[in-house]
């Protein structure tokens, strides 16, 4: 057989239990023994919280710090020469069908000096102005550039009514009016809840179809709706002090749901299970939460560890994202081991009642679906393993087409007021105009004249390729910098803008600055966006490597082999690879992108891989966690590595392939959101999810364990004195279950695992 162990490979005598500790099962006891307290308390907890962000919570915004960049250096210098230069810019977009703005100048120019006097406007430029004109060549199309002292996001939505006053006679004169650039973060229209609800009732009945029972479905439901409605009113408040993104409620709603209805399905399978066997309900709540429970917490703080792992990118905007989402895990394990086992002793033995099919248990039949389908695994390994791993091959494909950028607004949907301000500026003055960048001189130590510096760099920067056309170069104001616009041909998000950006950069500027004292920046939200994009880049091998290494450590310590360890991490890798490569064909090469109501294909927006792969890491290890634990429970009682991985495979397959779907639907209900960004999240972690419990956990672990055989136990004696033991399963409780049990009803759980 292809797991047989050499002769000279000694088999490993199975690991004595220990005494199994006493506090989860205790908490878990005493939740199901008091259940109405428990309950009392939580709805307590979460109303004060909800009330708390009510009067005191924060707000999001996607303020990013680039210090040390270039792009940073300039801006600073360019604020601190001419304030009303510096800022968030946002444009107002005039335009007629027919004829020319010319007519309506005097109402244009009007509704530009009232937006000038709006609260937080530094300036607003007069679009037709004698040495900066912003009027397209046709005449029909203009704009003003309205530079604010803050985020326009902080400024609050009644603020767009004030916009709103400040052109009124402009519309009233039959010109469209449009809000674009900055503007975008104030004139969106506010997220509905229509695709969270459907997602919900997918899982529903996923958790109809897996359980059988309509308590059994509808308790993870509310328990992680609860959980992670606690966790979402504390990361309000959290936000009034801390600086978090605006993607921040969001995401941590999204891994929260997921998180929390899983927790509550895997304790929930156990106790049903322990019901069949005979078990008192408070008990079994109790036992429950000392195994899966602790199985639970171990994955919880794993997949925190990989959140928190976001900060080693060196940007806090990266970090806090990380950051907001281990608020709705926390709350998801706190409801695990206290609020679940709540409802267990409300529910007692009722759990199964409304059946809609034969409830299934943890256990399973000899001859069920799961336990065939482990059988033949195991059976045949390597068949298996090599078609896992074609799979994972073939989707990684797109992958190595990755190209890195940042999602503008030319991906919204048409009704947005952002989008159609972009496409009146790329029909107007080239798409080009969306992205301009913003040219930087300091010339405070220079040796040549500022004048002479002016006329190079305006020939330098004009002749450079795809540079569509460059504004005067003129002195500040205090006559310390030289500034001018640079505009593309391309759009922001186009490969090309990325490197005349680099050209502009590397060899233009250096070029027309050589031996004059004077150094150049390109700065503005392009070239910011840019410079984020490169640093993110750089630093996304310091965030592999990071979550790579936790992977290890954890399997390592928790199940003591050096072999499982390892092909964690490499599956890891090869599933989040698989993943890239679907989110490349998807977003960047179209397919199937309608059906997700994108109308044109997008670069990966940056920060994207980054994301994903601290996210989707720590959630493969609930899978992983909860697959070996079963795995090693059988093997620390048999010794039998065949049997084991077969038992371990059978008992989880349904669990876990039921918990990935319920998560698939939680993702995939996100892609109705307007953000492109969060449809990409969504899609991405939809479709890792799918891989690492279809493929990886399904599939290519079992067949690895089959092939290592006994040798998948195996780790160095140093190493396992050196480090920490850590129990991922938990130990269970004695059972104290009564001679004559008493009968279970006849929907209650049975050990049938076939279909």
């Amino acid at each position: 057989m292809p797991h047989s162990t050499p002769a000279t490979a000694p088999a490993p005598t199975p690991a004595p239990t220990p005494a199994p500790p006493r506090g989860l099962f205790r908490i878990g006891e005493a939740s199901a023994r008091h259940p109405y307290r428990v309950l009392a308390m939580w709805l307590l907890a979460v109303v004060a919280a909800a009330v708390a962000n009510v009067l005191a919570g924060g707000t999001f915004n996607d303020d990013i710090d680039l210090s040390g960049t270039q792009s940073h250096t300039g801006a600073e210098l360019l604020t601190a020469s001419d304030p009303a230069a510096g800022g968030s810019g946002g444009k107002v977009v005039f335009h007629v069908e027919s004829g020319s703005l010319q007519a309506d100048a005097p109402q244009i120019q009007a509704a530009v000096s009232e937006l000038g006097t709006l609260p937080h406007v530094l300036s607003a430029s007069d679009p037709f102005s004698a040495t900066a004109p912003t009027v397209s060549p046709d005449g029909r199309t203009a704009y003003t550039t309205v530079q604010f002292d803050v985020r326009p996001k902080t400024l609050g939505e009644d603020y767009v009514s004030d916009l709103d006053d400040a052109v009124a006679e402009v519309r009233d004169a039959g010109v469209q009016v449009e809000y674009g650039g900055a503007l975008d973060e104030l004139t969106r229209p506010g997220e509905g809840h229509a695709g969270e609800v459907v997602g919900l009732i997918v899982a529903l009945i996923v958790l109809l179809v897996g359980f059988g029972s309509l308590f059994g479905a509808v308790l993870p439901l509310v328990t992680a709706i609860v959980s992670t409605v606690l966790g979402l009113s504390i990361l309000g408040l959290v936000a009034a002090v801390v600086t978090l993104g605006t993607a921040s409620p969001t995401l941590a709603l999204m891994v929260g749901l997921g998180v929390g209805i899983d927790y509550a399905l895997f304790l929930a399978t156990r106790y049903r299970q322990l019901l069949l066997d005979g078990e008192d309900p408070v008990r079994a709540a109790g036992r429950a939460v000392a195994t899966k429970g602790h199985a639970v917490l171990v994955a919880a703080g794993t997949v925190a560890v990989a959140l928190l792992g976001l900060y080693a990118s060196g940007i806090s905007f990266i970090g806090g994202l990380g950051f907001a989402a281990v608020f709705t895990v926390a709350t998801a394990a706190a409801g695990a081991v206290t609020l679940v086992p709540a409802a267990f002793g409300v529910l007692g033995r009722r759990i199964d009642r409304w059946s809609v099919r034969k409830p299934v248990a943890e256990a399973s039949e000899p001859h069920g679906m799961w336990h065939r389908y482990a059988a033949a695994v195991v059976r045949r390994p390597w068949p298996a393993f090599v078609a896992g791993m074609l799979v994972l091959a073939v989707l990684t494909v797109p992958m190595f087409s990755m190209r890195l950028g940042h999602i503008d607004n030319g991906a919204d949907p048409s009704s947005f007021t952002d989008k159609r301000a972009y496409d009146l500026i790329s029909e107007g003055f080239g798409p080009g105009a969306n992205g301009p960048l913003t040219v930087v001189v300091d010339v405070t130590g220079a040796i040549t004249p500022p004048q002479q510096l002016a006329q190079t760099l305006q020939a330098d920067l004009t002749g450079t390729a795809d540079v569509a056309r460059v504004s005067p170069i003129r002195p500040s104001q205090d006559g310390k910098l030289l500034i001018g616009t640079v505009i593309p041909t391309t759009s922001p998000q186009d490969e090309a803008t990325s490197d005349l950006y680099d050209t502009l950069l590397n060899t233009t500027l250096p070029t027309a600055l050589a031996d004059t004292g004077a150094k150049g920046y390109l700065t503005g939200t392009t070239a910011s966006q840019f410079d984020f994009q490169e640093v993110l880049v750089d630093r996304l091998p310091i965030i592999i490597g990071v979550v790579v290494l936790t992977a290890f450590l954890l399997i390592l310590a928790s199940f003591r082999s050096l072999l499982l360890a390892i092909k964690a991490a490499v599956l890891n890798l090869l599933s989040i690879a698989a993943a890239y490569g679907v989110l490349v064909a998807v977003f960047q090469w179209g397919w199937g992108s309608s059906l997700f109501g994108l109308e044109q294909t997008v670069p990966i927006e940056a920060y994207v891989p980054m994301m994903m792969f601290a996210i989707v890491f720590g959630l493969s290890m609930d899978y992983e966690v909860f697959l070996l634990s079963a795995v090693h429970e059988h093997y620390a009682k048999t010794g039998d590595d065949t049997a084991s991985v077969r038992e371990g495979l059978a008992t989880t397959g349904r669990v876990i392939t039921s918990a990935a779907l319920i998560m698939i639907s939680v993702f995939l209900a996100f892609t109705t959101s307007h953000v492109v960004v969060i449809k990409m999240l969504a899609v991405g972690l939809a479709v890792s999810v799918l891989i690492d419990a279809g493929i990886v956990r399904m599939l290519l672990v079992p067949a690895a364990m089959a092939l290592f055989g006994r040798r998948t136990w195996w780790m160095p004696r140093w190493m396992d004195r050196v480090l920490p033991k850590i129990s991922a399963e938990g130990h269970d409780v004695p059972s104290e279950a009564p001679t004559n049990p008493a009968p279970a009803p006849a929907a209650a759980v049975t050990s049938g695992g076939a279909n």
